[in-house]
């Protein structure tokens, strides 16, 4: 039962990105350009909107649809691992045309060559799953 209300809300949210036109790659190449605010009002509301919802979780100490308690860990400071791993992902989401939302939507709106674009976004997360222990952080 689960998987199937996560796969509504997957669908929907891919029916929401697709028709904001947030997996289109114009959009997208607009944005780097600094050409165009929509990409960035898209971004600006989601994080606005992120921001009230979970300080009204804490607040008022809301539970998952499945009662059970929603935690957030708090995340070590650090600037490097943040700046590193930003470049790494805004030249990836510059080179490719989107990031990984957007990916799976292209996918389910039939643009197949998306697919080596996951594929390099999944070995990247394997590898760096492998070598995390490796890595500075």
């Amino acid at each position: 039962m689960r998987t199937l209300v996560y796969l509504v809300i997957g669908i929907f949210f891919g029916i929401i990105m697709f028709k904001s036109e947030a997996a289109s790659w114009f959009r997208i190449y607009e944005m780097f350009l600094f050409k165009s605010f929509h990409m960035y009002g898209i971004i600006g509301a989601a994080l606005g909107i992120g921001i009230i919802v979970i300080q009204l979780i804490k607040r008022f100490e809301i539970t998952s649809f499945y009662g059970e308690k929603i935690r957030f860990t708090p995340k070590t400071k650090g600037f490097s691992r943040y700046l590193f791993g930003g470049i790494i992902f805004g030249l990836g989401w510059a080179l490719a045309g989107a990031c990984p939302g957007p990916m799976f939507t292209l996918l389910g709106a039939g643009f197949l060559p998306i697919i080596v674009v996951i594929g390099a976004a999944t070995l990247g997360t394997f590898l760096y799953g492998v070598l995390k222990d490796k890595l500075p952080h």
